[in-house]
């Protein structure tokens, strides 16, 4: 039942992180085609003020319900060494923690980051974790 519980909350977290960074890149970067600058710049301004106020707080659920997820299933390495759904699910923490990691430091810390500024990259990254979560049980 918890177990049940926290991949919901998982789900949920990931759908709301992963749809902005969707919404993001799709469609608010491209209101600068019938926006003038200061048009742009405003309205881009009035939709982060209230992205600002979830989606990070979504990402570190995200992150902290995944650790738990992947504490429940990885189970133990065989003496073969580690499944292949082991080894997709490691692969999946590591790009998860990495994307808590600079989200954390930049809603906590106020620490930008220094490389890949634009939202393309992690959204990149929900996609390739999404597509792992596909050949994990293959």
């Amino acid at each position: 039942m918890l177990y049940t519980l926290i991949h919901t909350i998982h789900i949920y977290s990931v759908f709301i992180y992963g749809g902005f960074l969707f919404v993001d890149i799709l469609f608010l970067s491209k209101m600068k085609q019938t926006l003038t600058e200061e048009e742009h710049t405003k309205a881009r301004e009035a939709i982060m003020m209230h992205v600002r106020k979830v989606v990070p707080y979504a990402l570190m659920v995200a992150v902290a319900s995944g650790l738990f997820l992947f504490s429940q299933i990885f189970g133990e390495i065989g003496k073969d060494g580690m499944s292949s759904f082991q080894i997709i699910l490691s692969i999946k923490a590591f790009l998860g923690l990495w994307l808590g990691f600079r989200g954390i430091n930049q809603k906590l810390f106020g620490i930008n980051p220094w490389l890949f500024k634009s939202h393309l990259f992690p959204f990149s990254l929900v996609v390739i974790i999404i597509l792992l979560s596909q050949f994990m049980y293959l």
